[in-house]
């Protein structure tokens, strides 16, 4: 079964090239956001398998949509960033989203390993 994913992102040429690529590499991109209210909305219509949330979304928080589309709307978030991780480590520990991908390393089979890792029971 295709991965069916929602790209949230205010960049709109980021958008398109990320629905590209994660289209070739075999992921059913179902809609792309650029903002919260768009993603929300989205969200709820579509019903995603994921949503990749951009941490900065202009004025908006990738991380404050993130919680809402968690814990309001029970959508599994990973959150993407043209930053490093190390940049967002604090506010990564304390995030609802399942994890975290750089824009630059940013492909189905890192979503798909995130998401896998989310499922797997800490023991």
């Amino acid at each position: 079964m295709r991965s069916r994913l929602l790209i949230v992102d205010d960049n709109p040429r980021f958008g398109q090239a990320a629905r590209d690529l994660l289209q070739r590499q075999g992921a059913e991109v179902v809609g792309v956001a650029s903002n919260g209210v768009e993603a929300v909305h989205l969200a709820r219509e579509l019903q995603p398998d994921c949503v990749l949330v951009d941490i900065e979304l202009g004025p908006e928080s990738g991380f404050d949509l993130a919680t809402r589309l968690t814990n309001v709307h029970h959508q599994r978030v990973v959150l993407i960033s043209a930053h490093s991780e190390t940049e967002f480590i604090d506010r990564l520990a304390t995030t609802p989203a399942l994890g975290f991908i750089p824009k630059a390393d940013l492909s189905l089979p890192r979503i798909t390993d995130v998401l896998g890792d989310a499922r797997t029971p800490e023991g």
